[in-house]
């Protein structure tokens, strides 16, 4: 009599189910392979993009021409350069990314993974984004050379215009292309700054008052200001609006294919060196970002990580950010750099001074003191 009995399965039916077995594992993640290189994902992402030398040289229609031209007015001999940094954006709503492709940035400190419509808005088409950052552009270099002049102790008159109006925004209807603003709330502004602060706030539970002037007749109208939508919402009035300065020195900013105001602080920096002997710099490379107001006020950016990284990559030693963005800085600065905290043009202008004379900014800001 058997006391025991082997049930265990003949060791080629055993190779037969580890097969199997190994089959559908292989199986499985081909199949999530596939699905995370065809799913399309909610995200883009920002990464460095391109740097530009404001004391340099751009190609224009296959040619190099000066970033900052000053025709007429005499300028100086420049050294080092001036940064100006920008942030690549890949992905957008009409050609979204695989998660795949998502999932590749998360590794990487220089990139970032941000919901599409946070640069997207829903109800904005790829070309209306692309449109506005043309005319944030467009704008902020009027208000970087606003700024310069004003600190070079020109002096000049201002106007805002209505660039465009957004469909079925609070002023649809009531605003229009070519319109010149005159005041808001009996307040007059030297800059966009100025009016978008008057308008935010205005708030939602009143109109605003605009004064405003078509073909040289004055019109004054009343506009409901509504709430933009995300974690920074404000108040505004469904307008894009643009500075326009009688300045008495022609300069011209030439740079193709680059949208947003972040440029400003640093194209007001490369006007003045060029338009004042000696090297503002030192001869250092500096890069830097940031908004700039007319009268020199520097604000926040996007993109801050991108652009400390793109600075590094560049061969930066020394950065200017704006000092709303500092919460950013802290703890994502790359080795080998050093960053100060910008509140107005001026900051930067002693800052420069500093490193000229050989101090690296000793004492200075910066965003791990602030």
């Amino acid at each position: 009599m058997a006391l025991f009995t082997d049930n265990r399965p003949e060791p080629s039916s055993r190779r037969a189910q580890s097969g199997w077995l190994g089959w559908l594992i292989l199986s499985v993640a081909l199949v999530g392979t596939l699905l995370a290189t065809l799913v399309p994902s909610p995200y883009i992402i920002e990464q460095p993009g391109p740097v530009y030398d404001t004391l340099g040289d751009v190609e224009i229609d296959g040619a190099l021409v000066p970033l900052i031209q000053i025709p007429v007015e005499t300028t100086y001999p420049t050294k080092g350069a001036l940064d100006m940094l920008t942030v690549n954006v890949r992905g957008n709503p009409e050609s979204p990314l695989s998660w795949f492709e998502v999932g590749a940035a998360f590794f990487d400190r220089s990139r970032a993974i941000v919901p599409v419509e946070a640069v997207y808005p829903v109800g904005v088409t790829v070309e209306e984004s692309s449109d506005a950052g043309r005319i944030q552009m467009e704008t902020s270099q009027q208000e970087a050379i606003a700024a310069a002049l004003s600190d070079l102790g020109y002096e000049f008159d201002a106007t805002l215009t209505v660039a465009e109006t957004s469909a079925d925004g609070p002023s649809d209807g009531v605003l229009q292309a070519g319109d010149i603003i005159r005041s808001v709330n009996d307040e007059t502004f030297a800059d966009v700054t100025g009016l978008r602060d008057e308008i935010a706030a205005n708030g939602t539970t009143m109109p605003a008052t605009i004064v405003f002037e078509r073909e040289g007749e004055e019109q004054t109208v009343e506009v409901i200001p509504e709430m933009t939508e995300g974690d920074d919402a404000i108040a505004v009035i469904g307008v894009l609006v643009g500075s326009g300065y009688n300045f008495p020195v022609d300069v011209k900013i030439q740079l193709e294919n680059v949208g947003g105001p972040s440029a400003g602080m640093m194209f007001a920096l490369g006007i003045i060196d060029k338009l004042t002997p000696g090297a503002i710099n030192g001869g250092e490379e500096i890069a830097g970002t940031g908004t700039i107001t007319a009268s020199g006020d520097v604000g926040p950016i996007g993109g801050i990580q991108q652009k400390l990284y793109g600075a590094r990559n560049a061969g930066a030693s020394y950065f200017f950010a704006p000092i709303e963005n500092c919460d950013e800085v802290t703890g994502n600065i790359p080795d080998g750099l050093t960053v100060y905290a910008i509140d107005d043009l001026n900051d930067a202008l002693v800052a420069l001074a500093s490193i000229r004379a050989g101090l690296s900014g000793t004492g200075l800001p910066s965003c791990d003191a602030s």
